[in-house]
């Protein structure tokens, strides 16, 4: 069944969230689980997806993030993590840059596509895959005046691995924020539609 315009948005948008959590628990805590992050990366390497579902594997894959954009559209901002929020509000701004920089896009496509192929030999997850979309994000996103300051245990951010899957997880949050964008999401639709996009959420949160 074909899946409504808002679901898609929310979808994408809990997504968003979803690799922002990650990237602070990466951060805090040096590990994520492995297959979360074989699927952020499948969902980074796939440029046509069928759906935004489709993208994750499933919507079972993004729970914490749809119940996070679900407390947030339902106004439980002050139980939810500021540093998962300043990411995402960093990630959204990154993604209307690139809107307007036609020429970093095509680097990223060719870079994205390039590891997709070295992805299909190996692993979307194996390390040097996960080096390769890092140095794509250093080299494009990494650019701009904005840089996302990711903050958690020096110890482990220090980690050459650790700051690898960061910047693959941001950009993975950063692929979710322009598929957002591709299926109509808009930042104001945050307050004129945040009622069917609760519905939405809620309609997700009750599936298997």
């Amino acid at each position: 069944m074909a899946r409504s315009a808002r679901e898609e948005q929310a979808i994408a948008l809990a997504a968003v969230l979803h690799y922002c959590q990650l990237v602070d628990q990466l951060a805090r805590t040096g590990t994520v689980p492995v297959e979360q992050l074989r699927v952020a990366m499948m969902a980074l390497l796939e440029q046509n997806p069928n759906d935004a579902a489709a993208l994750y594997q499933g919507t079972g894959n993004l729970r914490a993030g749809i119940e996070f954009l679900e407390r947030l559209l339902g106004g439980e901002r002050r139980a939810l993590s500021t540093e998962v929020m300043r990411y995402a509000v960093n990630v959204l701004y990154l993604q209307r840059r690139l809107q307007h920089d036609p020429a970093n896009r095509a680097r990223i496509y060719a870079g994205i596509a390039r590891a997709a192929e070295q992805a299909a030999l190996f692993s979307p997850n194996h390390d040097n895959v996960l080096a390769n979309l890092a140095q794509v994000y250093q080299d494009t996103l990494g650019r701009y005046s904005l840089r996302i300051q990711v903050r958690g245990e020096s110890g482990y951010l220090q980690q050459p691995a650790v700051a690898t899957r960061v910047r693959c997880l941001l950009f993975a949050a950063i692929r979710s924020a322009v598929l957002w964008h591709q299926v109509g999401g808009r930042r104001w639709h945050l307050f004129v539609h945040r009622r069917q996009l609760l519905e939405r959420l809620r309609e997700l949160q009750r599936r298997p």
